[in-house]
Protein backbone atom coordinates (compact mmCIF):
# COMPACT_ATOMS: atom_id res chain seq x y z
CA UNK A 1 0.00 0.00 0.00
CA UNK A 2 1.44 3.40 -0.88
CA UNK A 3 2.06 5.89 1.89
CA UNK A 4 -0.39 8.56 0.74
CA UNK A 5 -3.21 6.03 0.58
CA UNK A 6 -2.49 4.80 4.09
CA UNK A 7 -2.23 8.34 5.46
CA UNK A 8 -5.59 9.34 3.96
CA UNK A 9 -7.13 6.19 5.36
CA UNK A 10 -5.82 6.93 8.83
CA UNK A 11 -7.05 10.53 8.86
CA UNK A 12 -10.46 9.50 7.62
CA UNK A 13 -10.72 6.88 10.34
CA UNK A 14 -9.97 9.33 13.11
CA UNK A 15 -13.01 11.37 12.03
CA UNK A 16 -15.36 8.41 12.34
CA UNK A 17 -17.31 8.30 15.59
CA UNK A 18 -19.87 5.64 14.70
CA UNK A 19 -20.03 3.08 11.92
CA UNK A 20 -22.68 0.42 11.45
CA UNK A 21 -21.03 -2.98 10.99
CA UNK A 22 -22.32 -6.48 10.46
CA UNK A 23 -19.19 -8.55 11.00
CA UNK A 24 -15.90 -8.41 12.83
CA UNK A 25 -14.06 -9.62 9.75
CA UNK A 26 -11.57 -7.03 8.49
CA UNK A 27 -9.96 -8.93 5.65
CA UNK A 28 -8.68 -5.96 3.64
CA UNK A 29 -6.21 -3.75 5.53
CA UNK A 30 -7.95 -0.52 4.57
CA UNK A 31 -10.27 1.17 2.08
CA UNK A 32 -10.11 4.58 0.48
CA UNK A 33 -13.29 5.59 2.37
CA UNK A 34 -11.79 4.84 5.78
CA UNK A 35 -10.67 2.08 8.10
CA UNK A 36 -13.42 -0.56 8.43
CA UNK A 37 -14.82 -0.61 11.96
CA UNK A 38 -15.16 -4.03 13.61
CA UNK A 39 -18.64 -4.93 14.76
CA UNK A 40 -19.53 -3.23 18.02
CA UNK A 41 -16.81 -0.56 17.87
CA UNK A 42 -17.07 3.09 16.87
CA UNK A 43 -13.69 4.69 17.67
CA UNK A 44 -10.16 4.21 16.44
CA UNK A 45 -8.31 5.04 19.67
CA UNK A 46 -4.77 4.23 18.52
CA UNK A 47 -3.16 3.75 15.14
CA UNK A 48 0.28 3.69 13.63
CA UNK A 49 0.53 3.24 9.87
CA UNK A 50 4.35 3.69 9.92
CA UNK A 51 4.15 6.10 6.99
CA UNK A 52 7.11 8.31 7.90
CA UNK A 53 10.48 6.87 6.96
CA UNK A 54 13.01 6.71 9.77
CA UNK A 55 12.65 5.96 13.46
CA UNK A 56 9.30 4.83 14.89
CA UNK A 57 7.20 7.61 16.43
CA UNK A 58 8.70 8.26 19.92
CA UNK A 59 5.35 9.61 21.05
CA UNK A 60 3.87 6.15 20.60
CA UNK A 61 6.72 3.68 21.18
CA UNK A 62 9.47 2.91 23.68
CA UNK A 63 12.35 0.48 23.23
CA UNK A 64 13.28 -2.25 25.68
CA UNK A 65 17.05 -2.36 26.06
CA UNK A 66 19.42 -5.19 26.94
CA UNK A 67 19.08 -8.90 27.55
CA UNK A 68 15.56 -9.08 28.92
CA UNK A 69 13.99 -12.54 29.25
CA UNK A 70 13.79 -16.25 28.48
CA UNK A 71 17.52 -16.74 27.97
CA UNK A 72 17.21 -15.23 24.48
CA UNK A 73 20.37 -14.56 22.50
CA UNK A 74 19.56 -11.06 21.25
CA UNK A 75 20.53 -7.79 22.85
CA UNK A 76 17.66 -5.34 22.38
CA UNK A 77 19.08 -2.04 21.15
CA UNK A 78 17.43 1.32 21.86
CA UNK A 79 16.38 1.84 18.26
CA UNK A 80 19.18 0.73 15.95
CA UNK A 81 17.31 -2.41 14.85
CA UNK A 82 13.92 -0.84 14.08
CA UNK A 83 13.01 1.60 11.33
CA UNK A 84 10.10 2.63 9.14
CA UNK A 85 10.44 2.42 5.38
CA UNK A 86 7.87 2.47 2.58
CA UNK A 87 4.95 2.39 5.02
CA UNK A 88 6.21 -0.59 7.02
CA UNK A 89 7.90 -0.96 10.41
CA UNK A 90 10.92 -3.25 10.11
CA UNK A 91 12.32 -5.03 13.16
CA UNK A 92 15.59 -6.68 12.21
CA UNK A 93 17.56 -9.34 14.07
CA UNK A 94 21.24 -9.14 13.13
CA UNK A 95 24.49 -10.95 13.74
CA UNK A 96 26.47 -7.73 14.03
CA UNK A 97 28.46 -8.05 17.28
CA UNK A 98 27.93 -4.57 18.65
CA UNK A 99 29.94 -3.38 21.64
CA UNK A 100 27.99 -2.16 24.66
CA UNK A 101 30.33 -0.80 27.28
CA UNK A 102 33.01 -3.46 27.57
CA UNK A 103 30.76 -6.26 26.34
CA UNK A 104 30.40 -7.61 22.81
CA UNK A 105 26.80 -8.51 21.99
CA UNK A 106 26.86 -10.89 19.02
CA UNK A 107 23.14 -10.75 18.12
CA UNK A 108 20.90 -7.67 18.23
CA UNK A 109 17.22 -6.98 17.65
CA UNK A 110 14.40 -4.67 18.80
CA UNK A 111 11.41 -4.79 21.12
CA UNK A 112 8.94 -1.88 20.88
CA UNK A 113 6.31 -1.19 23.54
CA UNK A 114 3.66 1.43 24.24
CA UNK A 115 4.33 1.23 27.99
CA UNK A 116 4.01 4.66 29.58
CA UNK A 117 2.73 6.05 26.28
CA UNK A 118 -0.56 4.27 25.62
CA UNK A 119 -2.50 1.53 27.38
CA UNK A 120 -6.05 0.23 27.15
CA UNK A 121 -8.70 -1.82 28.89
CA UNK A 122 -10.91 -3.75 26.45
CA UNK A 123 -11.22 -3.22 22.72
CA UNK A 124 -10.22 -4.80 19.44
CA UNK A 125 -6.50 -4.87 18.70
CA UNK A 126 -5.45 -5.46 15.10
CA UNK A 127 -1.94 -5.80 13.68
CA UNK A 128 -1.05 -6.59 10.08
CA UNK A 129 2.35 -8.25 10.07
CA UNK A 130 4.70 -10.52 8.14
CA UNK A 131 6.77 -13.00 10.14
CA UNK A 132 10.17 -14.41 9.18
CA UNK A 133 11.24 -17.99 9.79
CA UNK A 134 14.66 -19.40 10.40
CA UNK A 135 15.97 -21.65 13.14
CA UNK A 136 15.83 -19.40 16.18
CA UNK A 137 13.38 -16.64 15.19
CA UNK A 138 10.57 -15.81 17.62
CA UNK A 139 8.41 -12.81 16.60
CA UNK A 140 5.46 -11.82 18.76
CA UNK A 141 2.57 -9.41 19.28
CA UNK A 142 1.56 -9.29 22.93
CA UNK A 143 0.17 -7.26 25.81
CA UNK A 144 1.33 -6.74 29.37
CA UNK A 145 -0.23 -4.84 32.32
CA UNK A 146 0.57 -1.15 32.55
CA UNK A 147 0.63 -1.54 36.33
CA UNK A 148 1.08 -4.83 38.20
CA UNK A 149 -2.15 -4.38 40.13
CA UNK A 150 -2.21 -8.02 41.22
CA UNK A 151 1.53 -8.50 41.53
CA UNK A 152 4.43 -9.44 39.28
CA UNK A 153 4.18 -11.88 36.39
CA UNK A 154 2.08 -13.95 36.02
CA UNK A 155 -0.22 -12.55 38.69
CA UNK A 156 -1.28 -9.53 36.64
CA UNK A 157 -1.55 -11.48 33.41
CA UNK A 158 -0.17 -11.58 29.87
CA UNK A 159 -1.99 -11.80 26.54
CA UNK A 160 -0.10 -13.19 23.53
CA UNK A 161 -1.96 -12.05 20.42
CA UNK A 162 0.49 -13.89 18.17
CA UNK A 163 3.66 -15.91 18.61
CA UNK A 164 5.62 -17.79 15.97
CA UNK A 165 8.76 -19.90 16.24
CA UNK A 166 10.97 -20.46 13.24
CA UNK A 167 11.52 -24.19 13.78
CA UNK A 168 7.76 -24.75 13.42
CA UNK A 169 7.01 -22.31 10.61
CA UNK A 170 3.48 -23.46 9.71
CA UNK A 171 2.05 -22.84 13.19
CA UNK A 172 0.68 -19.65 14.76
CA UNK A 173 0.17 -19.60 18.54
CA UNK A 174 -2.33 -17.70 20.71
CA UNK A 175 -2.04 -17.74 24.52
CA UNK A 176 -2.98 -16.08 27.80
CA UNK A 177 -1.18 -16.38 31.14
CA UNK A 178 -2.47 -15.84 34.67
CA UNK A 179 -1.47 -16.86 38.19
CA UNK A 180 -3.36 -20.14 37.87
CA UNK A 181 -2.89 -20.71 34.16
CA UNK A 182 0.67 -20.16 32.90
CA UNK A 183 3.42 -21.98 31.08
CA UNK A 184 5.60 -22.30 34.19
CA UNK A 185 2.93 -24.57 35.64
CA UNK A 186 2.25 -26.15 32.26
CA UNK A 187 -1.34 -24.95 32.54
CA UNK A 188 -1.41 -21.96 30.20
CA UNK A 189 -4.43 -21.48 28.02
CA UNK A 190 -3.07 -21.72 24.52
CA UNK A 191 -4.03 -22.71 21.01
CA UNK A 192 -2.18 -23.17 17.75
CA UNK A 193 -3.41 -23.16 14.18
CA UNK A 194 -1.97 -24.69 11.05
CA UNK A 195 -1.05 -21.77 8.79
CA UNK A 196 1.23 -22.95 5.96
CA UNK A 197 0.99 -19.52 4.35
CA UNK A 198 2.06 -17.60 7.46
CA UNK A 199 5.72 -16.98 6.68
CA UNK A 200 6.76 -14.26 4.28
CA UNK A 201 3.26 -12.86 3.71
CA UNK A 202 1.25 -10.21 5.49
CA UNK A 203 -1.61 -11.44 7.68
CA UNK A 204 -3.96 -9.70 10.09
CA UNK A 205 -3.74 -10.74 13.74
CA UNK A 206 -6.53 -9.63 16.04
CA UNK A 207 -7.68 -9.78 19.64
CA UNK A 208 -11.20 -8.95 20.80
CA UNK A 209 -11.05 -8.21 24.53
CA UNK A 210 -14.24 -7.74 26.54
CA UNK A 211 -14.89 -7.94 30.30
CA UNK A 212 -15.79 -11.62 29.99
CA UNK A 213 -14.01 -12.97 26.92
CA UNK A 214 -10.74 -13.00 24.98
CA UNK A 215 -11.06 -13.95 21.29
CA UNK A 216 -8.16 -14.35 18.86
CA UNK A 217 -8.47 -13.75 15.12
CA UNK A 218 -6.39 -14.61 12.08
CA UNK A 219 -7.25 -12.77 8.87
CA UNK A 220 -10.60 -11.78 10.34
CA UNK A 221 -11.71 -15.26 11.44
CA UNK A 222 -12.01 -16.25 15.08
CA UNK A 223 -9.56 -19.03 15.97
CA UNK A 224 -9.67 -19.33 19.76
CA UNK A 225 -11.51 -17.88 22.74
CA UNK A 226 -11.37 -17.94 26.54
CA UNK A 227 -14.43 -17.09 28.62
CA UNK A 228 -14.36 -15.73 32.12
CA UNK A 229 -15.75 -18.26 34.59
CA UNK A 230 -18.66 -17.21 36.79
CA UNK A 231 -16.59 -17.77 39.95
CA UNK A 232 -13.33 -16.31 38.60
CA UNK A 233 -11.02 -14.04 40.57
CA UNK A 234 -7.74 -12.30 39.77
CA UNK A 235 -5.85 -15.62 39.75
CA UNK A 236 -7.76 -16.74 36.67
CA UNK A 237 -8.93 -13.44 35.17
CA UNK A 238 -6.68 -10.43 35.77
CA UNK A 239 -7.82 -8.96 32.45
CA UNK A 240 -9.78 -6.08 33.98
CA UNK A 241 -6.87 -3.61 34.10
CA UNK A 242 -5.05 -1.57 31.47
CA UNK A 243 -2.50 -3.30 29.23
CA UNK A 244 0.11 -1.94 26.83
CA UNK A 245 1.19 -3.43 23.49
CA UNK A 246 4.52 -5.01 22.53
CA UNK A 247 6.09 -5.90 19.17
CA UNK A 248 9.38 -7.79 19.23
CA UNK A 249 11.60 -10.18 17.36
CA UNK A 250 13.49 -12.50 19.68
CA UNK A 251 16.15 -14.98 18.63
CA UNK A 252 16.81 -18.21 20.50
CA UNK A 253 15.77 -18.58 24.11
CA UNK A 254 13.62 -21.10 25.90
CA UNK A 255 11.12 -21.49 23.09
CA UNK A 256 12.64 -19.85 20.03
CA UNK A 257 15.83 -21.86 20.50
CA UNK A 258 14.20 -25.10 21.65
CA UNK A 259 15.49 -26.91 18.55
CA UNK A 260 18.66 -24.90 18.13
CA UNK A 261 19.51 -21.73 16.24
CA UNK A 262 21.13 -20.98 12.91
CA UNK A 263 22.98 -17.69 13.22
CA UNK A 264 24.04 -17.92 9.57
CA UNK A 265 20.45 -17.09 8.54
CA UNK A 266 20.67 -13.59 10.05
CA UNK A 267 19.66 -10.90 9.35
CA UNK A 268 15.95 -11.68 9.54
CA UNK A 269 13.17 -9.09 9.25
CA UNK A 270 9.82 -8.94 11.02
CA UNK A 271 7.59 -6.40 9.25
CA UNK A 272 4.50 -4.64 10.59
CA UNK A 273 2.23 -2.79 8.18
CA UNK A 274 -0.03 -1.20 10.78
CA UNK A 275 -1.30 -1.29 14.35
CA UNK A 276 -4.93 -0.27 15.04
CA UNK A 277 -6.89 -0.37 18.29
CA UNK A 278 -10.65 0.16 18.39
CA UNK A 279 -13.07 0.77 21.24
Amino acid sequence: MNKSSKRNTYLAALAIVAVAATALTVVSPAREDGVPMPDGYSRLVFADEFDTDGAPDPGKWNFETGYIRNGELQYYTPGQNAFCKDGVLVIEARNDSITVGDEICPITSSSLTTKGRNSWKYGYIEVRAKVPASLGTWPAIWMMPQENNYGDWPRSGEIDIMEHVGYNPEKIHFSAHTERFNHMRGTQRTHQIHAPEAVGQFHVYGLKWTPDRLSWYYDGKEQYAIDREADSDWTTWPFDIEYYLMLNLAFGGGWGGAEGVDISTLPQRYEIDYVRIFQ
